[in-house]
């Protein structure tokens, strides 16, 4: 009966897509617990970069049946599209894919209002303009429309026309924007109904049935635990919880049946959009890790920014998941370098400070505190076994687990399956 919830244990993008993936080979089910279309999973199939914003990723194993859970936001749009890309490399979803009835339904005006309240925000927080934030507003001002309401069309429409009447004169008043049309829109639901029906059942009761037959069930995580809008650097945060007590929430399912939480980390760090970041490195240095790691958003395409390993960010992300164990990406990335600083500690002046602070003005003055590796300089590509690693990477990886107190696990060398290597 054991839970494995994969978590990103960064600010997102860290590889977790691959590292579910990887996991899916002896897993029964993939269920995904938080977060909406702007996650961007890359996994690579078959020789093709793929990139999964709604499906989990252990939709690849034949074998694996996978469910979206009630803590996700699901983008019709996104859905469809996502279906339709996977079916066409021959890969079926109908009968393996399972949608919760009491997730939660992205309409128009979420990504509408997402556009207009990012461009007109003072401070503004670099979303992805999907409609994530306004549609978990709805959904905690109880005002939201669930996939089980499609069921019921009067009851649909008459919500339906009761936001939107709100929303139009948002739209019109504050923001100057086009209204929208409610009879479009049902009827756009209600074709949406019909595609999905064969997908929706009730998730939670599958996946407490699938706790009882002794199912091995990996919680698959968007997005990273320092952007959980409540244990993140809020306001620059996403709008869930990608922390791992998001998958109970998400899933319904019990906190007793998590056994093992993975974390998933970078060598170094990268972030998208706007917020604190202590390592953050510029220039040619940024340029490099930004080359070599490829790092561009899978749903919008942003440029990260990216920095050193940042341990006392990684060391809180633990203690708030409680990762019992690392999968650590990108080692590769690092291998042209000479010299690979690490941060140990933040000052503020002559301040040592003891944890990672809970407020972004405080997370700005830090002032990081580095120890210097010397770097492996040749290539990784090929190496199948960890005693294979040169001696400086493996130092650098012994350094990462006797600061976090955990043992990396995974260690990913590529962004191929067969690029993964399991330590023991």
């Amino acid at each position: 009966m054991p839970v494995t919830v994969v978590v990103g244990a960064q600010w997102g993008d860290e590889g977790k897509g691959k590292i579910v993936d990887v996991l899916a080979r002896d897993a029964d089910i993939v269920a995904r617990y938080q977060g909406g279309a702007n996650a961007g999973h890359t996994v690579t199939y078959r020789g093709q970069r793929l990139v999964l914003h709604l499906i989990p990723s252990g939709i690849l194993h034949p074998h694996v049946r996978c469910v979206i859970g009630n803590g996700v936001v699901i983008d019709p749009v996104a859905f469809r599209e996502e279906v339709q890309m996977l079916e066409e490399l021959g890969i079926e979803t109908r009968g393996r894919l399972y949608i919760s009835n009491r997730a939660h339904l992205i309409m128009p005006y979420h990504k509408l209002l997402d556009h207009v309240q990012e461009q007109t925000s003072p401070q503004p927080i670099g979303t992805t303009g999907r409609g994530i934030g306004p549609a978990y507003i709805d959904k905690f001002r109880r005002t939201g429309i669930r996939i089980v309401d499609l069921l019921y069309r009067e009851v649909f429409a008459a919500k339906l026309r009761a936001n939107l009447q709100e929303k139009n004169t948002l739209l019109r008043t504050l923001y100057n924007a086009e209204e929208l049309d409610v009879e479009a829109i049902v009827q756009e639901y209600l074709d949406f109904d019909a595609f999905i029906d064969p997908y929706v059942t009730d998730t939670a009761a599958l996946l407490a049935e699938a706790l009882q037959q002794g199912k091995r069930i990996i919680a698959e995580g968007a997005q990273g635990a320092l952007l959980d809008i409540d244990h993140g650097t809020y306001p620059y945060v996403t709008s869930s919880n990608p922390t791992s007590g998001g998958a109970c929430t998400g899933l319904g399912i019990p906190p007793t049946a998590i056994t093992t939480i993975i974390g998933v980390a970078k060598a170094y760090t990268t972030r998208v959009g706007h917020g604190p970041f202590p390592t953050e490195v510029t220039g040619e240095l940024s340029e490099r890790l930004r080359r070599f790691g490829g790092e561009f958003g899978a749903t919008t395409g942003r440029p990260r920014r990216c920095g050193w390993l940042d341990l006392v960010a990684l060391r809180y992300s633990v203690m708030v998941n409680g990762i019992t164990e690392l999968a650590l990406t990108k080692l590769d990335v690092l291998s042209s370098f000479a010299e690979i600083p690490v941060c140990v500690g933040y000052r503020i002046g002559e301040k040592r400070l003891r944890f990672f602070p809970p407020d972004c003005p405080t997370l700005e003055r830090v002032e990081p505190e580095y120890v210097v590796f010397p770097g492996w300089q040749r290539p990784l590509n090929g190496i199948d076994r960890i005693e294979l690693l040169p001696d400086a990477a493996r130092r650098y990886i012994g350094f990462i687990e006797d600061f976090l107190g955990i043992p990396v696990r995974m260690l990913s060398l590529g962004p191929d399956r067969e690029e993964t290597l399991i330590c023991p």
